[in-house]
């Protein structure tokens, strides 16, 4: 039996096997965690503010919108949605980013890498079974996890994992969209948020030509002044539906004529992107708000790397004997990107004071 092969056949289920990997998803330890992780704000800053779930189902409805427009499997894209991020670190990309420095620093040269780490808890650190660990999910949505984003092989990638799922190919097409509609998602909603906590206006956006597209189709809508609930949603709305349109308008005779790497925008709108991107890691994710918030994260996360590789009794039983099969540093790795912002504060407090 190969490594990740399915242990065994279901007699018996109502669901095809993606929807079943749908579900083993949703209802697993590590899903329910991404209510207190950290997606631009922490969470404790207010009950509006999106994290890493609210995150992940918005990627997942965009995602299965799209995937039924072009035909495919919605459930297969779903299931990939809902696990895209389960290898998150509490802190955002600047909690994954400092416990893989931590690592390199201690010579451990993999480091850490979020999407990888999302394979690893399906496939080792999630144990719903006696026999073997993992969720038993199927090849494709396993390829679509590991390959969530492109280039797809990475040196600190085992070779079994390599070889069986053959980095140099593509994964399924439903991978591919939702490598799209988490860019999409994300977008949309971290200008919600940014606006919403006066980090960013629709006046800075309209350095952006592709929000003054967005722009001038909510303003013919006549609602009235850009500070309000209303105009913040009718924007994400527009923006989402203009990519979402944007995409199945590119992709879908492509998706026909066979091509390589079908879905996505025309190179226009990629340009219009990418400078949308820039101005919002320019004005709103280095504002001195978010990059003070994450730097304590950051000091939270070098703290218990350190204390936790001094202590290894400090790591919880089921980690803990983890000890036995795999090496300290990654078991110490394994627990500090399980946690919540909320349990990494709390473990921060105990062993030094307040953050």
């Amino acid at each position: 039996m190969k490594p990740y092969e399915r242990f065994y056949e279901i007699d018996k289920d109502f669901r095809n096997p993606y929807a079943r990997d749908r579900d083993r998803i949703i209802h697993s330890g590590s899903f329910r965690k991404l209510e207190y992780k950290t997606q631009v704000f922490l969470n404790h800053e207010g009950d509006f503010f999106r994290t890493r779930l609210t995150h992940s189902i918005e990627v997942s409805q965009i995602a299965r919108s799209i995937t039924a427009q072009l035909g495919l499997e919605e459930s297969l894209s779903e299931a990939i949605a809902l696990a895209h991020d389960l290898g998150h670190t509490p802190f955002g990309h600047v909690g994954g980013d400092t416990l893989d420095e931590c690592l390199k620093a201690d010579g451990f040269n993999n480091g850490f890498e979020h999407n990888f780490q999302s394979f690893r808890v399906v496939t080792k650190l999630e144990k719903r079974y006696k026999a073997f660990d993992g969720l038993n999910l199927t090849f494709a949505t396993l390829e679509g996890i590991l390959k969530h984003s492109y280039p797809y092989k990475k040196p600190f990638i085992p070779k079994e994992i390599e070889m069986q799922f053959d980095l140099e190919k593509h994964p399924s097409y439903e991978a591919m969209i939702v490598d799209r509609a988490d860019e999409i998602a994300y977008m949309s909603h971290d200008i919600d948020d940014g606006v919403n906590s006066g980090l960013i206006t629709f006046e800075d956006l309209r350095e952006s030509e592709l929000a003054c597209e967005i722009l001038a189709k909510v303003e013919a809508e006549g609602i009235g002044s850009d500070e309000t609930e209303m105009f913040r949603y009718r924007f994400s709305s527009h923006l989402i539906n203009h990519l979402v349109y944007s995409l199945l308008d590119y992709s879908t005779q492509r998706i026909k004529d066979k091509e390589d790497m079908p879905i996505g925008f025309d190179k226009t709108l990629e340009t219009k992107i990418k400078k949308l991107k820039k101005l919002l890691f320019n004005k709103m994710y280095q504002h001195k708000n978010i990059v003070r918030k994450m730097y304590a994260g950051q000091q939270a996360v070098k703290s218990l790397y350190s204390a936790l590789m001094d202590e290894e009794k400090m790591l919880p039983s089921f980690y803990y004997q983890q000890l036995q099969k795999r090496p300290k540093h990654r078991v110490v790795a394994d627990y500090i990107a399980s946690m919540s912002d909320r349990y990494a504060i709390n473990f921060y407090n105990e062993l030094h004071g307040k953050l």
